[in-house]
């Protein structure tokens, strides 16, 4: 995982991945088909972690909702900076690199987008008395997905995180301004 995420999937060897691992060379082949049985097997890790490593922290650092989505973000750029602009989003950096190449990687990345859209979503539906009715949050959550993945990359081309803090600042006003007509009259919540 780290190896991919440091340097990329391509340019990290199966020798490399022995190395690091410490084990003998041809025992990787042992464990896994090929170095895309071990992508996947990573991707598989990625998905069985990602609750535990962002969204129970954010959970247990703010009990607002919508300050979640900002201590989340927060997370990806506390990040970019303590790295000096060499890491971004690990599942971000593989689908970029990866393109089309594996259908199968293809598909347990967009699994892992879907999960981490899915969990701000469920931050946003936790607040759904302070946004205008028939707001869309699955579309917002996609719009806080992109925004990160976006002010990652930039940020991290222009080594400089003020790239980042600009498009996180954006969604916050957009959030804002959203919530305008909800604070007046605060609509009903919904009970099921």
């Amino acid at each position: 995982m780290d190896l991919f995420w440091r340097q990329g999937y391509e340019a990290t060897g199966v020798a490399q991945i022995q190395a690091e691992a410490g084990v003998l060379p041809g025992s990787f082949y042992f464990f896994f088909k090929s170095k895309e049985a071990l992508l996947l097997a990573v991707l598989d890790r990625y998905m069985e972690i990602l609750h535990s490593a962002l969204r129970d922290p954010v959970v247990r650092k703010t009990r607002d909702p919508l300050e979640r989505v900002f201590t989340l973000l927060d997370f990806y750029r506390k990040q970019i900076k303590e790295s000096r602009f060499e890491l971004g989003c690990p599942i971000g950096n593989l689908a970029l690199e990866l393109g089309n190449r594996s259908a199968e990687a293809r598909q347990k990345l967009n699994a892992l987008f879907d999960t981490w859209r899915a969990m701000v979503e469920a931050f946003f539906v936790e607040a759904q008395d302070r946004f205008p009715q028939g707001t869309d949050f699955k579309a917002l959550s996609t719009f806080v997905l992109t925004t990160m993945e976006g002010g990652i990359m930039l940020a991290r081309a222009n080594q400089d995180v003020r790239q980042f803090d600009r498009a996180v600042k954006q969604l916050r006003n957009y959030l804002e301004l959203m919530q305008i007509g909800t604070k007046v009259v605060p609509r009903k919540r919904s009970r099921k």
